[in-house]
């Protein structure tokens, strides 16, 4: 490591796909190295959504202070530009007290653009469009919506699920604002240096085991709750044309609470939803620099090993000098 990077503050990355274990890691991690942890999730940051959104309770924390996690209401706007603003109101303070950020999470673009210092200030405020193009999908569907950001922009196309209106707007938006597909701005953003001395790992495991604990993981939210917890958002007057009630059980759960199918029908979906976004997770990871994969499987899925593995990463790449 040179010494430009040594000058550089230091944060550590644990991302992976949903479901792959993230959580128990990061915490063993941060006992270990003083750290303290930024959520990089994108639906743990609201409040009254627990069950859903898989939160980390109190007592999984194990005393470790944890950031960005209920920090808004569930009608209030979250993106990309409020994730890395509000990161960095809390960042100073970690420095400050002499520990390391540990980011984790499964949202790679919130990750990228915090890493590589991506600046969202030239088109934050045009809500014009943005507006024109949501009613555009209430009028006329998500498919219709994904086939104008195809004509423009087919590599954003192609890595965007054609569910995820949110994504497609703002790829759509940015195209309208700059003239430029947002496919080439994110590869131009990948190629940025790191605007910190950080380690970036991808916890990984076999799709077959990433598959059936994200079977469990639907299983057990269902039995927690997750129906009653839909229940209580939509008589606090949570609706499907909020950005927090379009994540991975909510709008399912909702569309069955509105009829529109059975409850069988609605966790079906949640499952193949959620495997889908794994896949697009880890397509996501497989693309930025400098990560470090932590295939579980090579570890013979000892967590001690994997610690050890990570902890010889960080030891060098903090540590030693040119």
């Amino acid at each position: 490591m040179c010494g430009e990077d040594l000058e550089k503050l230091p944060m550590i990355v644990l991302a992976g796909p949903t479901a792959v274990g993230k959580t128990k890691l990061s915490i063993a991690l941060a006992k270990a190295v003083g750290g303290e942890i930024v959520s990089a999730d994108s639906m743990q940051v609201y409040r009254h959504m627990d069950i859903g959104s898989a939160k980390i309770t109190q007592e999984e924390m194990q005393g470790i202070p944890h950031h960005m996690i209920d920090i808004l209401d569930p009608w209030e706007e979250f993106n990309v530009a409020v994730f890395k603003e509000r990161c960095e109101k809390c960042l100073p303070g970690i420095y400050e007290r002499k520990h390391i950020p540990i980011i984790t999470g499964g949202t790679g673009f919130y990750i990228q653009a915090l890493l590589r210092d991506i600046s969202f200030g030239e088109n934050g405020d045009n809500t014009k469009y943005r507006e024109t193009l949501e009613a555009v999908a209430a009028k006329k569907g998500a498919a219709y919506l994904h086939d104008m950001l195809r004509k423009v922009d087919p590599a954003s196309a192609e890595a965007i699920h054609v569910n995820n209106r949110k994504r497609v707007i703002r790829a759509l938006e940015y195209f309208y604002l700059t003239g430029e597909p947002i496919s080439l701005h994110n590869e131009r953003e990948r190629g940025k240096a790191s605007a910190y001395r950080s380690c970036y790992f991808v916890l990984n495991d076999i799709r077959e085991r990433l598959y059936a604990g994200i079977e469990r993981r639907v299983d057990a939210m269902l039995a927690e709750g997750l129906v009653e917890e839909v229940k209580e958002l939509r008589h606090m007057g949570c609706h499907r044309g909020m950005v927090s009630m379009q994540g991975l059980g909510y709008k399912e759960i909702l569309a069955y609470l509105e009829g529109e199918m059975s409850l069988e029908q609605a966790v079906e979906q949640i499952k193949r939803s959620t495997r889908h976004f794994a896949k697009r997770q880890l397509t996501w990871f497989s693309r930025e620099q400098d990560v470090i994969w932590v295939n579980k499987e090579s570890f013979g899925y000892e967590e001690e090993r994997i610690l050890e593995f990570l902890l010889e990463d960080i030891r060098n790449k903090m540590t030693v000098r040119c």
